[in-house]
């Protein structure tokens, strides 16, 4: 928490550090209120610098989240009111002025194009595993959802990138992820990161640590192994380059699944041209053939 606190207050000292000294000169009709003084005070530093009343906004809202955090920050929302200085644009409820000027762009939200993306950036395992097991808790951009704020990609990038750079109090965590994520979303996530006292295994620990984990995959409940299953596919959908070994630890972890989890599994497997061919080897058939014969007949 100091660490975000710091942050903020470095960049607001390096944006005030480009800014002339204050001469304590306030331009005609400058007034600047906020909850609480030393946020003020950094608004009107900022006017009496040359700054207009955006940047005296923006300051003022970076010194509240330091000062302030459990009624204003970065996990917050705010409504501005704009009027331009000559008056000439003003903007009323679905003023026509307003709605010429804006483009609606709904897209469809796609979870396993979420999942390769956030496995190529790297995004915090828990975010991963969490949106796995709950892929309807990825709202689409601009859907019909009853919460205030929606769980979307960019929403749960910015969970996954505080998690990895901030530790937060108990108490203040709830507040910041609803404040991203809505209500809803963010008591799931939170629930169920504190009830998984056992990890699903990894992709990366069945392909590069198979003797390590066997046991445990053998043990997982079928949500966890659910998790398991994704997060192989998508893996493998980013990067299906797979050495020796861990081609043998792939087909030996098929091998360890009930018959429907391996039927699932081998199905979408086959739908990745290289890890078809691998699994197409004479090698491995007496793991894989069985559960092709029954995709081949199912599509026959």
């Amino acid at each position: 928490m100091n660490r975000l606190y710091t942050t903020l207050l470095l960049l607001l000292a390096a944006g005030c550090a480009s800014m002339p000294e204050a001469d304590h000169t306030f331009p005609a009709n400058s007034m600047a209120v906020t909850a609480h003084p030393i946020a003020t005070a950094a608004a009107r530093d900022v006017l009496a610098r040359g700054g207009n009343a955006a940047d005296a906004a923006v300051a003022a809202g970076m010194m509240l989240a330091v000062v302030e955090p459990s009624m204003s920050h970065l996990g917050g929302r705010t409504q501005i009111l704009v009027r331009s200085p000559d008056g000439t644009y003003q903007v009323a409820t679905l003023d026509r002025a307003l709605l010429d000027r804006m483009v609606m762009i709904y897209v469809e939200t796609d979870y396993n194009c979420w999942a390769r993306y956030a496995k190529e950036q790297q995004f915090d395992e828990t975010v991963q595993q969490f949106l796995s097991a709950y892929p309807n808790l990825l709202a689409k951009p601009g859907a019909a959802i009853d919460m205030q704020m929606e769980p979307t990609e960019r929403a749960w990038e910015m969970v996954s990138t505080l998690r990895r750079c901030c530790r937060f109090p108990a108490d203040l965590e709830m507040e910041i992820y609803a404040g991203i994520v809505g209500q809803e979303a963010a008591v799931s996530f939170l629930r169920w990161s504190r009830e998984q006292k056992e990890r699903p295994v990894t992709a990366r620990q069945v392909l590069d640590n198979w003797s390590d984990v066997e046991a445990q995959v053998k043990q997982q409940r079928d949500d966890l192994q659910a998790v398991t299953l994704n997060d192989l596919v998508t893996t493998l959908e980013v990067d299906a380059g797979l050495t020796l070994g861990q081609e043998q630890n792939l087909v030996a972890y098929i091998g360890e699944l009930t018959r429907d989890l391996k039927f699932g599994l081998v199905k979408a497997l086959l739908k990745n041209p290289q890890v078809a061919e691998i699994l197409c080897k004479d090698d491995y058939d007496a793991v894989i053939l069985e559960t092709i014969e029954c995709i081949s007949r199912e599509a026959s």
